[in-house]
Order: structure tokens, then sequence, then C-alpha cells
């Protein structure tokens, strides 16, 4: 190997772990060329793929951020001094990781939060930031969670513009015992996000670069406004305007949260001129949106056996009902064996699920209206759209998020069929490789595989379509129950928007329940009210 000398400052990073040739050459471990990454960790996972042209390099402990780190690449005696930024690697005591473009941390909520927020909704794939966490990595941790949390939404919710409810998400994590809060920042489709003192200037504006939230040009401003989603679901007018949502109010109260007067306006279903979106379209109890399943006998779309629409009422109800749906159709296996058995089925039931409400929220609706396909061996969910401009693929495979649907993402988390930014697509990646999706300009396709082991001589069938049919029977009458339980004086005509069901269905399940008896009438059908037999 060629001689090399270094420009060295600072001490001496702690000892790569994992390096077996540590120790020769006086502690440097050659690595294949330069490798273009930010910080030495990374650089250290590729030390053991050595060529010919080597590069010896030794990093440093307690430097300042962004010092240069300044390697010599040695190559046939020739040598090249080329340099990359070194961001020690906190490792001591309660410290996390180091800041990164995508990752920012404060001590405190101070001043300059709004300015971190807005830069990682301008920066491609968004951010996080870590409140209570000193900028040397240090855990601090912060007082008064709840009035901490509680700044942070009524911060980025009144400071910033565009509007931001369902691009920003919280959760609290303790560090050694000491309460940190985690904002998790997705980059919106309404670039330049601003502060909404300062407008959309250069003392608004602001994004990412590097480990630091820095001032907007005005040509980056100019360049963003251009290319800014000028057709959203809150920008488009529906086909009609006498809406109702009594189904979506009921959903609301189900999970605590009951509508006041400003219901509809709070999640964004109207315009400055009280007239509804498209986003109130979708979520009306009446529309003309619904969703398409179809099932094929074989592996390809000659021979169609089922196709069927679950729609044209509320977005949240036609969910629930192909979910429903796709659970009759995904059958479990039990695999016989000694001493247990092992229960499978067709596909994994977390995964489909996070795909077709990942479908449904994140669909472009001005295109078309998601599918859901059933073949003999792969069951496909496609969604209109590709990625999200701004979304790059890695971005996407990185778990990402990027809302093309800000409005239904907000209502789909607060109804918790979402749990968070980008955790359906970590599910997902759990499970299942990559190549499981396609993305094409204007559609994304995931296809889940169906387990070949499932027709094994020595597997037993524990579900099916019909045993899931009489579940779900059993669900409804059980729901049912809850709703009267919890609301004795609840009519038929709201159970039946609650559950998305025709009213004659409902009082269907009604009878069988008088019939078990479970459930009595008490007094008229006006000013009456259920009562629930507990046995």
């Amino acid at each position: 190997m060629a001689s090399c000398s270094f420009f060295e400052r600072g001490h001496l990073f702690e000892r790569w772990p994992g390096a077996q040739n540590r120790e020769q050459n006086g502690g440097l471990l050659p690595l294949s060329g330069i490798v273009s990454v930010s910080h030495p960790a990374k650089m250290a996972q590729k030390s053991h793929a050595v060529g010919r042209g080597k590069t010896a390099v030794r990093c440093f402990d307690h430097l300042p951020k962004n010092i240069a780190l300044f390697l010599l690449k040695c190559k046939g005696g020739n040598a090249q001094l080329q340099c990359l930024l070194a961001t020690p690697i906190h490792k001591r005591g309660n410290a996390v990781s180091p800041e990164s473009n995508r990752v920012e941390y404060k001590r405190q909520l101070s001043d300059k939060f709004e300015r971190s927020v807005v830069a990682f909704l301008n920066y491609p794939g968004g951010g996080e930031i870590l409140i209570g966490v000193d900028n040397d990595g240090s855990i601090m941790g912060v007082g008064e969670l709840d009035a901490v949390q509680l700044q942070i939404v009524d911060r980025i919710k009144n400071n910033i513009r565009p509007a931001t409810l369902g691009l920003f998400d919280l959760t609290h994590e303790q560090r050694d015992g000491k309460d940190i809060v985690r904002v998790v920042v997705s980059a919106g489709q309404q670039r330049p996000y601003y502060l909404r003192a300062r407008g959309m200037t250069e003392d608004g504006c602001f994004i990412r670069v590097g480990s630091s939230s820095q001032p907007m040009t005005e040509q980056m401003i100019e360049e963003l406004l251009a290319k800014r989603q000028h057709s959203s679901l809150q920008t488009m007018r529906p086909p009609r305007q006498n809406l109702t949502f009594r189904q979506l109010k009921i959903y609301y109260e189900e999970k605590n949260l009951p509508p006041n007067k400003e219901f509809l306006q709070s999640l964004e279903l109207m315009d400055a001129d009280g007239a509804f979106n498209y986003a109130a379209y979708l979520l009306a109890d009446d529309n003309g949106v619904s969703i398409k399943v179809a099932k094929y006998a074989g592996t390809d779309k000659y021979n169609l056996v089922e196709n069927e629409e679950y729609g044209n009422r509320c977005l949240l109800t036609a969910t629930h009902r192909v979910l429903e749906r796709l659970e009759s159709e995904n059958r479990t296996f039990a695999k016989i064996g000694y001493p247990t058995r092992v229960e499978k089925s067709m596909v994994d039931k977390t995964a489909l699920r996070e795909a077709i409400i990942n479908a449904i929220v994140h669909n472009d609706y001005s295109l078309t209206v998601p599918l859901v396909e059933i073949f003999s061996n792969r069951i496909t969910v496609t969604s209109a759209g590709g990625l999200v401009n701004g979304l790059s693929q890695e971005d996407f495979f990185n778990c990402r998020s990027m809302p093309r649907n800000r409005v239904l993402m907000r209502v789909f988390r607060d109804l918790e069929l979402v749990e968070s930014l980008g955790s359906g697509m970590t599910r997902i990646l759990s499970v299942y490789e990559r190549s499981i999706f396609e993305l094409t300009p204007s559609f994304l396709v995931v296809s889940f595989p169906v387990e070949p082991v499932l027709d094994a001589p020595d597997n037993e069938l524990i579900s099916d379509a019909t045993e899931t049919g009489m579940k779900t029977g059993m669900k409804t009458g059980m729901k049912i129950i809850e709703m009267m339980r919890e609301r004795p004086d609840i009519s038929i005509t709201a159970i039946s928007a609650a559950l998305g069901m025709a009213r004659s269905s409902i009082i269907e399940q009604i009878e069988k329940l008088k019939a078990q008896g479970q459930i009595r009438r008490i007094g008229p059908d006006k000013g009456g009210h259920w009562e629930v037999i507990d046995t």
C-alpha cells in the first residue's frame, strides 16, 4: 500500500466495532476508494471490500460539527487529497445519534421551532425534530410534557402556512427515564411553506441544508410555487353541494371526539366561501365514488368471477367494507406439526390491510378510484397517481411519508385507521421484499403472493368465507349491542349510518338479538330506549 499522510485535528474516534483489521496500519481502516457518505460509521460498514485503490481512513472524536475530515486517496502511488464532512458519533452515556439532514435536536421548545418545521415541510421526504435533546445528542428531557405537546400543535397549526394538519405527528418517548417529544414532519404538497408572520419571502421560507435550516432564495421560492399542486381534494369542486355527514360524525363520536359547530370547517371540508370541496364529497353519506374489488379464476384477467363495488357512501364506511371483504377472502390455514401447529394466512393480514388503507388515503381521485384484484396466485392493490411529486423511490422505500391527500390522512389518523406517518410501509416491508411494489408515473401497484404452502395436504383450513361471514354477523351484533349500551336512545337510522349497512339489515340483526334475549325495546319507537340484557 502506498504511504499515506493525514491532516489531523482533534482526538481519535472510538474504535469502529466489527473492524477486524483495525489494528493494522496503525489503526487505519483500508477502504475501497472514497465512499460518498456523510459520517464515518457508514464508511466502516463498507470497510470489508478492499480493492486495488485503497484509502486509509483515520477518524476523529470530539470535533465540532461539520469539521472537514481529510482523506488521502492512494492509487498506484499517486496521492489525491479529498475531504468529507465528519459528524461525531455519540455513543457515550445517554446520547443519541448525530443530527443530519433528516433529524434536528432542540434542548427546549425555542423561538426557532417553526423555522425548523417549515424547513422540513419544504424538504423532500421531510424529517424529525426531537425536543429535549441537546445539540451534542445528550438527553435533557422536557418538563410539563402535556403542555409542551399542546404548544407544539398550536404553534404549527397557527404560525405556518399553508395549512399543515395531517402533515405532522407527535410521539412521546423516554430515554434514560427522561421524557422527549419526537415531531415527525412530512413534506407537504403545497410548497413553499412559510412562517405566517413573515409571509412567502426569504425571511419566511426555509429548507433543510445538511443539518441546518437555511433561508430559501427568491428563485427557489418561485420555482416551488410554480410546481405547487394546483389540483387537490381541497381545491376540487364536487359534482353537488347538498351533502350530509351523519356517518362521519358518528365515527368521531365513537372515538370520543364529538363534533362541534365548526366540525366541517376544522376538517377543511369547506372553502372560504362555505362551499364543500371534493374531500367533503368523499366523506359524505352519499357520493358517486366506489372502491372496486374484482376476483378472477386464474392468474390472469381472462375469467372474471366477481366484480363488486364498495362505496357510494362515506369513504370510511367503504374502507371498512373492503377490509371485511378481503378478510373473508384471505383464508387462514394451520400447518399441522409436532409439538405445535402454525397458523398462517394466504397473505399477511397486517400488510394487506395497510396496503389497502394506503391506496385509499393516497389515491389520486382526479384520475380514478383504487382497485383490488384477487387472482389464484396473488392479491394486487392499485392506487392512481404514482409517487407524489417530490417523493423519490429511495424516500418511499425508507418509509418517509408525503401525503397526497392531507385531509384524508388527518381524518383516518383521527379515527385510528392510520397509526402514524409512514407506519403502513414499515409494516409491509417488515414482511415482504421491495419487489412486490411496481411504481409507474401513473400508478402504484402492490402484489402480494399467495403462500404456496397452503395447498399442502397436511394443512387444515381454519377459516373460510362462510365462517368469516358468520363472524362478521356476530361482530355486527356485538357492535349494535355496544352502541345501544353507550346510547340507549340511539335510532336504527343512526346505527345504520355508523355501520354503513342498509336499514333493513340492521332491523334483521336487531330482531335476531331480540330473539336471542340479548336486547329489548322499552317504550315506543319515538321516545323509547333500548335495554341490553346482561346474562
